[in-house]
């Protein structure tokens, strides 16, 4: 059996299969240090790459090596502070560790390991076994992806799709085909030379014939080529289309005036999240973003974000006018509709029912998820208690969390789109 070690170089002269394994191995303090780095970044640095620390005692590797052997006997000087089984103390001060601690003349210890991890290896733990709940397969029209797959062996091809056990087995089974005649006559010639040769030894007129036709069947045999160009096999590579799901990701983001500059912020960040995690993960999905007040209305990434518009609180604004996009864009027969909505569940009394009324009916029958965030420290209110009534109507399609500090938002993101189990 061969064994290929790959001992390519990577950047900065790093071999990518040794940091790969490294990575592997503490993925833990990977991860740890991941979800502490995306509660305290801006919006601006989430998808950077992060600086990572790993305690020194955690990378120490184990030794084998031999004890000095053989049978001793060593006398300890007794005591009167220790008895057997106690646990001594970690000296104080000068115990390494990142510099933590007062100096002192006794102890020692070892600094944490620190290293960096790019932006593709920092998205790739943040968004690990996350997905899309209930993506399905819909109706593809126009799908332009493909994927080259093997189809076979062909006997016309391109030089470099060359298959040789094909090619040679081939011109091999040739040759026994077309000289086996030739091969059994030159057996029996062979034989019968042997034959002369002890039993008739002075034949020379016989024992010359012979010989002579075993060298016109041997000469028979070498014309025949040993690679002729029927016996070339090409590895046959076809095109397929590349099913893939149609998906789309509504966004709606409260922007009234009840919604704090902090508050906002965190919808923000949620947002970024998401859509970060959308486009590194899914290829076909387009996402819609929608901002309210009292009205509602839909804006591209740069406002969706950037803008300081802001008014009163109408929730249902926003619902009328996802759906209203649902059955003009994104049917239901075709789409995989997703939605995503934050808020910091202040509305306006009488429009709390309103929006019970539009999700349950209008939105939640054709779309495969829904997530609900309310941004808040304090009681819930109307609207709170209203999404939890097509919680219990929808268990499988909606979700709902609350949000109380920038913190919260990675944990709840995980729980929301965590990966699920088929069942």
């Amino acid at each position: 059996m061969s064994y290929v070690i790959d001992r390519r170089l990577n950047g900065k002269n790093k071999s990518t299969v040794n940091r790969q394994r490294f990575l592997r191995r503490y993925r833990e303090h990977i991860k740890k240090a991941v979800e502490e780095a995306v509660s305290r970044r801006s919006i601006m640095d989430m998808e950077h790459g992060e600086q990572i620390s790993i305690p020194g005692r955690d990378i120490d590797e184990p030794v084998l090596h031999h004890g000095r052997g053989g049978k001793q006997t060593i006398v300890h000087p007794g005591n009167k502070e220790f008895t057997a089984g106690e646990h001594i103390p970690r000296p104080q001060g000068g115990g390494g560790g990142g510099g933590r601690g007062k100096a002192g003349n006794s102890g020692e210890g070892m600094d944490d390991f620190v290293f960096q991890i790019t932006q593709e290896e920092f998205l790739e733990f943040m968004f690990e076994d996350l997905e899309l709940p209930n993506l399905v397969k819909r109706h593809l029209t126009g799908a332009d992806t493909f994927k080259t797959v093997r189809a076979g062996i062909a006997n016309e091809g391109n030089p470099s799709r060359i298959n040789i056990v094909r090619t040679l087995r081939s011109a091999h089974a040739r040759r026994i085909a077309l000289t086996g005649s030739s091969r059994a006559l030159l057996r029996e010639a062979q034989k019968e030379l042997d034959r002369l040769r002890v039993e008739e030894p002075d034949n020379f007129t016989d024992i010359q014939e012979v010989e002579q036709e075993i060298e016109r069947l041997k000469a028979r045999i070498n014309r025949l080529p040993f690679l002729d160009t029927f016996d070339l096999k090409y590895n046959l590579l076809v095109k397929q289309p590349n099913p893939s799901s149609k998906a789309v990701m509504f966004c709606l983001m409260d922007v009234s005036g009840s919604m704090t500059q902090a508050t906002k912020d965190i919808a923000k960040r949620f947002f970024i999240l998401l859509y970060l995690f959308l486009k590194r993960n899914y290829d076909r999905i387009e996402v819609v973003f929608i901002r309210h007040h009292t009205s509602a209305r839909e804006v591209d990434e740069e406002e969706f974000f950037y803008s300081r518009e802001t008014g009163g609180t109408i929730v249902s604004s926003a619902l009328k006018m996802m759906q209203e996009i649902m059955a003009e864009r994104y049917p239901a027969a075709d789409w995989n509709i997703y939605a995503a909505q934050a808020s910091d569940g202040d509305n306006w009394n009488d429009d709390s029912p309103i929006c019970r009324e539009i999700l349950s009916k209008q939105i939640m029958p054709h779309v495969q998820y829904y997530t609900y965030v309310e941004i808040t420290p304090r009681e819930h209110q109307a609207l709170w208690y209203e999404y939890e009534r097509i919680g219990e109507a929808f268990p499988d399609t909606f979700a709902q969390q609350q949000l109380v500090s920038a913190g919260d938002i990675y944990p709840v993101f995980r729980e929301l789109f965590q990966r699920r189990l088929a069942t």
